[in-house]
């Protein structure tokens, strides 16, 4: 149930929910320990009091001490010791008559004649009048003024008499703590002794316990408010910004939530800001880029598709061999060049995926060149006639910062494209050299027919293919690929046409390491 609760609420609402059940807590088991304390201080007082009671009966047997004002007269002259810590102890004979007071020791003799109701006696609160009297059901009066006969009266009815018996008073910010008991000879009741202690300091105790917890609570309260406002105004505040930012990218919102400010926050706020802001436009960049992609693929595989629809159709119907050879000619070219869409486009995703992953690291970059060189040698020497060179300008070492299957796909696409522009029997050359600035540059030249594009910006778009039929069977995707690998290694790649001669040439150019 706890956590269905906390499960709906903000961040917000979770702390202060928390903090409120902490707080509920706390506070009953703050009430338990104040509810706990004044009896617990009041049996530590009471404690002493039976003590000095139970000594001074042992007394009262042991110098056969009848209860008598002048007997008891002179027990208190000669055991004033015994009260030295006590506010007042007064003695009552069987019939509760007032047989001696420690108050009354400096006084006149006389005055132990007076009877209890002619001594001031304290006032009892009204809830501890209500707990003595209800019992005998007394007639205390409209004033509720009790006298401590009154008291001893209901104790020799009880079930407490014979044991020690303690109760409060308190009036006017006084508070006493009275403990009274009967004093038994030879199995008789003979009186009775009552102790009674100015008890303000257990008050006191209290109060200041109760002051610090008010003020405790107060402060915490305090620093907890100013603690939920810091939390919302500079964290949770934020974190709903970039909550209904990223709402809009994901409901494509015409609303747009901005997180300019967050962004220049210098702190973990600030810096997820960014990311998800950069992560977003790299997100919104690749959506685009994939719908983009789409609809070119679409669109370059229509054609082909109608192709092969009329070609099917015409050589359903078609006697002559001469044509249908034809026709099977244009399915397998069109099929081809689905084929090879499909291809390129699904290595395209590969290279977007994998591109992430992989890591710069600085390597030589002519091993890497002869290989590839190698390769295509192998292939297209016996099959077209056409050789393929490597040249440098007799550096040692080529190093670039790159990955090393990357370069590997940049050589193996230009070269694959310089094959297919050229003729059969033709030369290829490809170069590496360092510049003054050690830059490395590779230069790939074929003796094709060359561009005849002004702009030769061009042939990096998505699915240019601007070439004959005779020269191969391309998506048009190749020289993308490569113009994306290139500017994933920092280089920049430039077309143009040979002037030495015919053909086209592909020049790239890599930072310095």
């Amino acid at each position: 149930m706890f956590n269905n609760i906390l499960k709906n609420l903000s961040i917000l609402k979770k702390f202060l929910f928390i903090n409120f059940i902490f707080f509920t807590i706390i506070g009953l088991f703050t009430f338990v320990y104040i509810k706990n304390v004044q009896p617990n201080l009041i049996k530590k007082k009471s404690s002493n009091h039976i003590e000095v009671i139970n000594n001074t009966i042992d007394n009262l047997k042991r110098l056969n001490v009848k209860f008598v004002e002048e007997d008891i007269r002179s027990f208190l002259f000669s055991t004033r010791f015994l009260f030295q810590n006590l506010d007042r102890v007064i003695f009552f004979d069987n019939e509760l008559n007032l047989v001696g007071d420690t108050d009354t020791l400096d006084l006149d003799p006389r005055s132990f004649s007076k009877r209890l109701d002619t001594v001031e006696l304290e006032i009892l609160n009204e809830k501890k009048i209500k707990e003595i009297t209800e019992k005998k059901n007394i007639d205390i009066g409209n004033d509720y003024a009790v006298s401590l006969n009154d008291v001893l009266f209901n104790y020799a009815g009880s079930s407490n008499f014979g044991i020690p018996f303690t109760f409060t008073q308190e009036e006017f910010n006084k508070f006493k703590l009275t403990t009274i008991k009967n004093v038994m000879q030879n199995g008789k009741n003979i009186g009775y002794l009552a102790i009674i202690e100015n008890a303000n300091d257990i008050k006191a105790a209290i109060d200041e316990r109760k002051t610090f917890i008010i003020r405790t609570a107060i402060a915490v309260g305090i620093v907890i408010l100013i603690f939920s406002f810091v939390l919302n105004r500079y964290f949770l505040k934020p974190i709903k910004n970039l909550v209904r930012y990223t709402k809009t990218i994901k409901n494509k919102s015409p609303k747009t939530a901005n997180i300019d400010a967050l962004k220049l926050r210098n702190d973990e706020l600030g810096l997820l800001s960014n990311s998800l802001d950069d992560m977003t436009l790299e997100l919104q960049k690749r959506i685009t880029h994939a719908e983009n992609f789409s609809t070119d693929l679409v669109h370059e595989i229509r054609n082909p598709l109608a192709s092969l629809k009329s070609a099917s159709e015409i050589l359903h119907d078609a006697n002559d061999i001469d044509q249908r050879i034809k026709l099977i000619d244009i399915l397998s070219h069109d099929v081809q060049r689905i084929e090879r869409l499909i291809t390129d486009y699904s290595q395209i995703l590969k290279d977007e995926v994998a591109l992430s992953k992989e890591k710069i690291k600085k390597l030589d970059i002519e091993p890497i060149i002869k290989s590839v060189v190698d390769d295509f040698n192998n292939i297209y020497t016996l099959k077209r006639g056409i050789k393929i060179f490597y040249k440098n300008d007799q550096k040692n070492k080529y190093f670039i910062n790159g990955i090393e299957n990357r370069i590997e796909q940049i050589v193996a696409n230009l070269l694959d494209n310089a094959v297919s522009f050229s003729e059969d029997n033709k030369e290829i050359v490809v170069k590496v050299s360092k510049l003054n600035d050690n830059k490395v540059t590779l230069n790939i030249l074929d003796q094709g027919e060359g561009f005849k594009e002004k702009d030769t910006t061009r042939i990096f778009n998505r699915f240019y293919s601007n070439r004959p039929n005779k020269f191969g069977q391309h998506s048009g995707l190749g020289l993308n690929i490569v113009k994306n690998l290139v500017d994933l290694h920092n280089a920049t790649i430039k077309a143009s046409n040979r002037l030495d001669q015919k053909g086209a040439s592909m020049e790239i150019i890599f930072p310095k390491v």
